[in-house]
């Protein structure tokens, strides 16, 4: 049979011929939720598996990397009301991570990397991973794209408010599939974050003294950002980088072992 990554297309005989000692696990996450008018419900899941899809790919096929199906709900409570978006509470993403990584665990493997897109839930991520370590032994990684950084020279026309359905996002979805945006309708918006901290020191929207913003806040279109100047060419420029990025993550995880300390 051809060789394929996704797990999802095995057999469980073929799962139990896994060489588990070095087997990595990927899990992409994203969310559902409200992008404004010109961006599709599933934004963040969509950039998650393709990430983790195009990481894979750019390894040899017998890297022993395999992709779990992308949990396409994540926790979005920041943009709860907006017509369309589904949201699960803190406590329900973290009870099924832990029952995902419970499972992986049970199966054998020893890896297991989180690969997310959505940017109101690292936290989130980082926390549960522990806790799956310690419940599980399983060494866990959660990495969201958006952490990956960008190429070099990259500039956005919305670099001091670009959150949310900005330009920099609406360009990752146009290199995905650019009949998923509709530019027509787009708009900026949160366009009032550049003065909105002016005069404060240490308080920022999401830095060291950060608010527990939500949408209703700061946008009335949902956007915060101006994507109006997206272009598919910009995004493949921060897929390219994320995906080359991600790989040689994976790579560096592969090799990675906790030393034995007693």
């Amino acid at each position: 049979m051809p060789h394929t990554p996704l797990l999802a297309r095995l057999s469980t005989t073929r799962v139990a011929a896994i060489d588990m000692t070095n087997a990595v696990v990927i899990q992409p996450i994203g969310a559902f939720e409200q992008h404004g008018p010109h961006l599709p419900l599933d934004t963040d899941a969509l950039v998650a598996e393709t990430v983790a899809a195009r990481a894979v790919a750019g390894l040899p096929d017998d890297a022993n990397v395999w992709i779990l199906p992308t949990l396409r709900y994540g926790k979005s409570n920041e943009h709860a009301g907006r017509v369309g978006t589904m949201t699960l509470s803190a406590s329900t993403l973290i009870s099924l991570l832990l029952d995902v990584g419970e499972s992986v665990a049970a199966s054998g493997f020893r890896k297991l990397v989180f690969v997310n897109a959505h940017g109101g839930q690292p936290q989130l991520l980082e926390m549960v991973s522990r806790d799956i370590r310690a419940a599980t032994g399983l060494q866990v990684f959660p990495v969201s794209a958006m952490h990956l950084g960008e190429p070099e020279g990259m500039s956005w026309d919305d670099a001091g408010f670009s959150i949310h359905g900005g330009q920099s996002e609406t360009s990752v979805v146009m290199a995905i599939d650019e009949g998923l945006v509709d530019l027509d309708v787009a708009a900026a918006d949160g366009v009032a974050l550049g003065s909105l901290f002016a005069g404060f020191t240490h308080l920022t929207l999401e830095g060291a003294v950060p608010t527990a913003w939500l949408t209703n806040d700061v946008s009335t279109n949902g956007v915060i950002g101006d994507p109006r100047r997206a272009s598919p060419e910009l995004g493949a420029r921060v897929l390219d980088h994320w995906s080359g990025a991600l790989s040689e993550a994976l790579l560096e995880i592969k090799r990675f072992e906790w030393p034995e300390l007693r």
